[in-house]
């Protein structure tokens, strides 16, 4: 399975950006998620979803602002992101994982990754 992010950018503080992660393969059975990497800092888990959509899960950090969602047909999940701070600059990945949907915040459970795609919000 490969992944391709798309919609990354440049972006005022309070805007919106929605991220697409396609992936070359089916992917309807995999658990699907968010990660981010801020310069200096380390890879923190944003959002998952479960293989048929019915479960998702958030950080704190972007509880109520962000929205992921998966659309199985087209083997695309996709990142709304709403309200967007400053702090939320960093390069965004999407992963896939083959396992349960069981500590889907950990990064070690996902078994593919897209190639990052960077999100500046600025003040």
């Amino acid at each position: 399975v490969q992944l391709q992010a798309s919609g990354g950018g440049l972006v005022q503080a309070g805007g919106s950006l929605r991220f697409s992660c396609a992936a070359s393969g089916r992917t309807s059975n995999y658990v699907m998620g968010w990660f981010r990497q801020a310069p200096g800092k380390e890879r923190e888990f944003v959002a998952t979803i479960s293989w048929g959509g019915r479960n998702t899960y958030y950080s704190d950090s972007v509880k109520g602002r962000f929205t992921i969602s998966r659309d199985n047909t087209q083997n695309t999940v996709y990142l709304q992101m709403n309200s967007l701070k400053p702090e939320d600059t960093a390069v965004y990945y999407c992963a896939a994982s083959r396992g349960p949907y069981s500590d889907p915040a950990n990064d070690g459970k996902y078994d593919y990754w897209g190639q990052g795609t960077l999100v500046t919000v600025s003040s």
